[in-house]
């Protein structure tokens, strides 16, 4: 294992390497949280497929193809087409918003007063994002050197948030482009090939698999739907996707670079099913299905390959939790911090400010680091933790954030009657049917629409001038500002 063992390290040292070199680079609050808006279509492309496709798409859909075959590739498949959704329907008009966070373009919409709330929300789902990617490192890290579990969460959490507190968007960028060609080579190129190779082939795999294994909707009808429920629809409004959204150049290079991300995605889906079927072929009585990647790696991959397709699981790992990391702290420094204590900033900050406003974002990137840390280590259910994240996402936000790009008589008070009806709809749901039911979201969602086109409807349109200011950004047409709370007595 000396040549994995190293192949591993020299990875790792290269990610902090990075961190260091794009602490150089961000020298301002948009070169830290958005990499400047300056990343071209093959950066752009590499860095959204890096984020999306994290440890529960490598290690939990090779799972998911192990327990149903080739139907398990519908979990990553739904991302993917959430992500050409978002990058073919939205991501040009997000993009000329020229804001930092979610929130900050529902306050754009509505006039005020609906950041605070959903920022609570968003953040509780960044860092439960950012804690089931962390808890991740455990799984791989004990199949690489045999560590404690918590021992390995705080490695693999203290890398991230080193490199990740060092530079910013411009060190997760930089990293991230790294992690995508690392599981391009270790997964597309070696682990697929050699798993179906090993398993004997093809007509060797139908051969020794029930019919089920190979039909496409063998995952069941349900399970899919809610896969499009809370992925596809996940993809069109986290936090963490828009921030990498607003890190485009250009409304072309959001669209064209999110389309083939969101295509990378789709095969990258298949391959993890196909991956999982052959490990079903070599390994059938395994003790759980997301013990098939590790698996088949340890036991089946020469030495050197071994240890680049280890890296590949890390750098799906670590693209992912980087991503949320950075997402949870913008929140929680854009809008909850500083819409409690009223700061208003602008673009004409002098280099102090801007070193202040860079310093400020990178001390809470640590405290938020450290409070995934701590998190990741208390828990055990990944699943759970994970479900959790994205119902809230779903159920509370989805309407608000659609009705204000799709719907013009959509109201501020119908945006929080949609965001507070939902999430506690989908709170108590969970408690009643159980988190890992598929009801609370539905439910959840019908409720959060329903409170949205009611109150919308019943209480006084959206002031005109804000919504003429609202097409103006979406246009394009306003200048460039760095888009900070609304004071609570406007």
């Amino acid at each position: 294992m000396a040549v994995d063992y190293t192949v591993i390290v020299l990875y790792l040292a290269g990610m902090l390497a990075m961190g260091w070199w794009g602490m150089r680079r961000a020298r301002s609050k948009s070169e830290f949280l958005v990499a400047g808006r300056r990343l071209g279509p093959v950066m752009y492309s590499g860095t959204m497929a890096a984020i999306v496709l994290g440890g529960a798409s490598t290690i939990g859909g090779v799972g998911l193809g192990y327990q149903y075959g080739l139907s398990g590739a519908w979990m990553v498949f739904t991302i993917g087409v959430g992500l050409l959704a978002l990058s073919v329907f939205f991501s040009a008009r997000i993009a000329r918003l020229k804001v930092y966070t979610v929130s900050e373009m529902l306050d754009l919409r509505y006039g005020g007063r609906a950041g605070v709330i959903s920022g609570v929300v968003m953040w509780a789902y960044t860092l439960m994002l950012a804690v089931t990617s962390t808890i991740a490192y455990a799984t791989i890290f004990d199949v690489l050197f045999d560590m404690n579990r918590t021992v390995a969460i705080i490695l693999g959490g203290a890398i991230v948030v080193a490199y990740s507190t060092l530079g910013g968007m411009w060190s997760i960028t930089l990293t991230d482009m790294v992690q995508f060609v690392v599981k391009t080579i270790g997964v597309l190129l070696l682990l697929l090939p050699i798993a179906v190779v090993k398993a004997g082939g093809f007509g060797a795999m139908k051969a020794k698999l029930p019919t089920s294994y190979f039909d496409p909707l063998g995952i069941g009808g349900e399970t899919i739907f809610t896969y499009v429920l809370i992925y596809t629809f996940g993809m069109l409004i986290g936090q963490d996707i828009w921030q990498r959204v607003f890190t485009a150049r250009s409304d072309r290079t959001a669209r064209l670079g999110g389309t083939v991300a969101g295509t990378y995605c789709l095969l990258y889906a298949l391959a993890g099913a196909v991956i999982g079927t052959a490990a079903k072929v070599l390994y059938p009585t395994l003790g759980s299905p997301d013990d098939a990647f590790a698996t088949i790696v340890k036991d089946e991959l020469p030495v050197g390959v071994r240890g680049l397709v280890l890296a590949a699981a890390l750098a799906a790992v670590m693209s992912t939790s980087s991503g949320a990391l950075i997402a949870c702290a913008t929140v929680a420094n854009n809008d909850i911090w500083s819409r409690l204590r009223g700061a208003i900033r602008r673009t004409d900050a002098t280099r102090d400010e801007a070193h202040d406003e860079v310093r400020g974002n990178r001390a809470f990137i640590l405290i938020m680091g450290v409070a995934v840390i701590g998190t990741a280590i208390a828990l055990n259910n990944v699943v759970e933790a994970l479900t959790v994240a994205y119902n809230l996402l779903v159920g509370g936000l989805l309407v608000p954030i659609l009705g204000g790009l799709l719907w013009k008589r959509g109201t501020v008070q119908g945006a929080l009657a949609a965001v507070i009806v939902g999430g506690l709809a989908v709170i108590g749901l969970m408690a009643g049917y159980g988190i890992l039911a598929n009801e609370p979201v539905y439910y959840g969602l019908l409720a959060s629409l329903a409170a949205y086109v009611v109150v919308s409807l019943a209480t006084k349109p959206t002031d005109e001038a804000v919504l003429t200011a609202w097409r103006a950004r979406l246009a394009g047409k306003a200048p460039e500002l760095v888009s900070e709370p609304v004071p609570a007595h406007q």
